[in-house]
């Protein structure tokens, strides 16, 4: 079980690091998927690595200069981003405490990621010809974080499909630009996110060392990704996007299928 996680870690890192989606839209669907944990143990390990991935790529990407992260932009989503957390963790603990089981509160999750999936993959490949905005408040940007942040928590994914959509429409930002904010972004929110969850994980379920392989994957992903990302142009990355958008579907549908039938 344990190479299984690891290689799903690192595989989804190297493509999170690329895209700039963090790389939990494809860590918590597939885990999911295999039924190995829980779904709220499954949104811990995975925040765990998305948190690791995006540390060593914001920080590796500040030290060579080589950042494209619009400060004024950046920053207000990312605190919005980090209080939605909050906000979103809080209501997948209510919305999980409705439900006997914690599989039924994992189909709602797999069913509203396959919604807002589909609407990633609907964007992404009409984008050419879809007007853009261009938000530059402070107070606007805080709400859209929040919102992002909210939908990222709840889901358990780290936010990287949607807030590449809200870069692109909201503030008119290229592909491999709006990456590396989403990166930023992801960081900020899945810290609050992480660590404040902790003190409601059950440890006793989860191996440490599984834990940390987790997070070494994450980084060695992210250095991947990171490499990766240098030589290859945004249209390969768009492609790259819309085919795991297709992938995460599909798994989606499969989650919901499997969690309604238990």
């Amino acid at each position: 079980m344990y190479a299984l996680f690891f290689i799903i870690s690192f595989g989804a890192s190297i493509i999170g690091a690329i895209c700039g989606i963090g790389g939990g839209v494809i860590i918590k669907p597939v885990l999911d998927a295999s039924g190995a944990l829980l779904p709220g143990t499954i949104n811990f390990l995975s925040g765990c690595t998305v948190l690791a991935m995006t540390c060593y790529s914001v920080l590796r990407n500040r030290l060579s200069g080589a950042t494209s992260i619009e400060g004024k932009t950046a920053v207000p989503l990312a605190v919005g981003a980090a209080v939605g957390g909050l906000a979103g963790k809080q209501l997948f603990d209510i919305v999980e405490g409705l439900f006997p089981t914690p599989e039924l509160a994992g189909a709602v999750q797999a069913v509203a990621l396959g919604i807002i999936t589909i609407g990633t993959l609907v964007y992404n490949l009409n984008k050419s010809r879809i007007s853009t905005l261009s938000i530059s408040g402070a107070a606007a940007c805080v709400v859209i974080g929040f919102a992002l942040g909210v939908m990222s928590s709840f889901l358990g994914i780290g936010g990287g499909p949607i807030n590449l959509v809200v870069l692109y429409f909201f503030f008119s930002m290229g592909t491999k630009q709006a990456a590396q904010n989403s990166l930023f972004i992801i960081l900020c929110s899945q810290a609050t996110s992480t660590v404040t969850s902790i003190p409601t994980v059950d440890f006793s379920v989860i191996d440490p060392l599984l834990i940390a392989g987790m997070i070494c994957c994450g980084i060695l992903g992210g250095i991947c990704g990171r490499a990766i990302n240098k030589h290859i142009d945004e249209r390969h990355v768009d492609k790259l996007f819309s085919g795991l958008m297709v992938v995460i579907v599909l798994i989606c549908v499969y989650n919901a299928a499997k969690h309604l039938v238990f």
